[in-house]
């Protein structure tokens, strides 16, 4: 933990998304820095990786890290990452 980060604080260290809607069999399966993304139709996992990319290239935007990211930015970046 950092010596600037509260005890209390909260920290969001990576992302796991899982797909459920799968019904070709194909098992999906992508890793990048901050996500790990399992499962889903072509559909759905091809939206989580446009989400991580998104979320990816917004925080490299702002020239930051995702440990010393606040929560509410983090959720605010992953909601316009996620809208299509």
């Amino acid at each position: 933990m950092s010596a600037n980060r509260k005890r209390d604080e909260s920290q969001v260290v990576g992302f796991f998304g899982v797909g459920l809607d799968n019904k070709d069999g194909h098992q999906r399966l992508t890793r990048s820095e901050h996500f790990l993304l399992l499962g889903g139709s072509e559909a759905t996992h091809e939206h989580m990786q446009d989400t991580a990319l998104r979320f990816e290239e917004a925080l490299r935007d702002r020239g930051k890290h995702l440990q010393e990211t606040s929560l509410a930015e983090v959720i605010e970046l992953l909601e316009k990452s996620s809208e299509s």
